[in-house]
């Protein structure tokens, strides 16, 4: 049984900073934890960034040169550096996971930033 789990959210003013973590546990050696999306209040989820297995990343354009996406294999952990937080980053973050075609979602850690 694989399980990820996110931790790190919470309120932050604006202007701070946040360390999300997302970690696998269970039958997940060979999982390949990649994405982190956040669903912001009465809005859709959308990604937010992205890790591939050689080391590149990928941002959405409004988190670019704020949000950092990082990984540790050996501790089959995601991480997501988020600095100079707005307003706007106010969602729940999830990360997400596969193996194969079988996706993988953690349930989400509430990150809200306060003018």
């Amino acid at each position: 049984q694989v399980q990820l789990v996110e931790s790190g959210g919470g309120l932050v003013q604006a202007g701070g900073s946040l360390r999300l973590s997302c970690a696998a546990s269970g039958s997940a050696f060979r999982l390949n934890i990649n994405k982190w999306y956040r669903t912001p209040p009465g809005k859709q989820r959308e990604l937010v960034a992205l890790i591939s297995s050689d080391g590149s990343t990928n941002y959405a354009d409004s988190v670019k040169g704020r949000f950092t996406i990082s990984k540790n294999n050996t501790k089959n952990t995601m991480y997501l550096q988020m600095n100079s937080l707005k307003p706007e980053d106010t969602a729940v973050y999830s990360c997400r996971a596969f193996y194969g075609t079988t996706v993988y979602w953690g349930q989400g850690t509430q990150v809200t930033v306060s003018s």
